[in-house]
């Protein structure tokens, strides 16, 4: 049995591996070399090139690695971890392709909410604006909505970052945008979480309580304008004014987060305004006058 967290101890699956001498990792090409004598769907699919998605460790410690084939139409599925486009192969089944890119730092893009519940869809609004834009290699964008277990399970996939983006109330203007490093307390009792919702803290919690999570949790949150609660009883499926015009400005602030965690580790607190870049400057003006000093706070998850 795979476990998707690493170990019964606990201990993380590794990043790498070698294969035939070459370090191999989430996003290497490969050619698949199954052992004679394995299964026939394993047989089956010799010679097949494909990529590495993720490394797990079963109970026993042994690593095997999670591929989708190249040539599979289905292969967004198997991407999505759904079965039957997903395939596991140990370390020795594989043979690195010349000139695939090595490995780089995972860095998990969240978007969650509930877009029937108006602004409480702002993260996944973002996300699928991310997912039109060209990425750098290693950056996953989901729109995880309220799937808060799909969520759990992918945090257990060997990312180095989490980057969160979600309708976060804290008293600020409706529509501002701000970049947050959440604190969290150890709980004291096993978490449960709500099949029909999605509150990031449980996630974390029970993510951390079933294995390692990655080592940087950020959160790019918006102060909402409406409906977040899910107390009302109208559902509403669009975004307020305020909300909305802060889309791009998350989107931009995403980017520019993303820079800097894998150019230089960086990914500094802050407020952002809508039509504000990371420094506080309105967009489209150059430094000068209007350049404020953008308050710090390292802030916590929903409060």
């Amino acid at each position: 049995m795979i476990d998707p967290f690493g170990s019964e101890l606990g201990a993380p699956p590794p990043r790498t591996v070698v294969a035939a001498g070459v370090e191999i990792g989430r996003g290497s090409r490969v050619v698949l070399r199954p052992r004679a004598g394995g299964d026939v769907f394993g047989a089956a699919m010799a010679g097949m090139v494909a990529t590495i998605e993720a490394i797990h460790a079963d109970l026993d410690g042994k690593v095997h690695l999670a591929v989708t084939l190249e040539d599979d139409p289905g292969r967004e599925l198997g991407e999505d971890r759904r079965p039957g486009h997903r395939f596991f192969f140990a370390p020795d089944e594989v043979e690195p392709m010349a000139g695939s890119p090595p490995p780089t730092k995972r860095v998990l893009v969240a978007g969650i909410g509930n877009i029937f519940f108006a602004d409480d869809g702002f993260g996944v609004a973002v996300a699928h604006e991310l997912q039109k834009r060209e990425l750098p290699r290693g950056v996953d964008v989901i729109d995880f909505g309220i799937r808060g277990m799909d969520l759990v399970f992918a945090l257990g996939e060997g990312y180095d970052v989490a980057l969160f983006v979600d309708a976060v109330p804290r008293g600020e203007a409706p529509g501002t945008v701000f970049l947050i490093e959440p604190e969290l307390a150890e709980p004291d009792e096993p978490m449960m979480l709500d099949a029909h919702g999605m509150d990031p803290v449980k996630v974390l919690t029970l993510a951390g309580q079933l294995g390692p999570v990655p080592e940087r949790i950020l959160v790019i949150g918006c102060e909402p304008l409406t409906g977040v609660s899910g107390d009302d009883e109208e559902l509403v499926g669009e975004l307020s004014d305020p909300v909305r015009a802060a889309v791009d400005v998350a989107v931009e602030l995403v980017e520019q987060t993303l820079g800097e965690l894998l150019e230089t580790g960086g990914g500094d607190e802050g407020t952002f305004e809508p039509g504000r870049d990371r420094r506080g400057r309105v967009l489209g003006e150059e430094p000068g006058a209007r350049d404020p000093q953008v308050p710090q706070d390292e802030g916590h998850v929903g409060g």
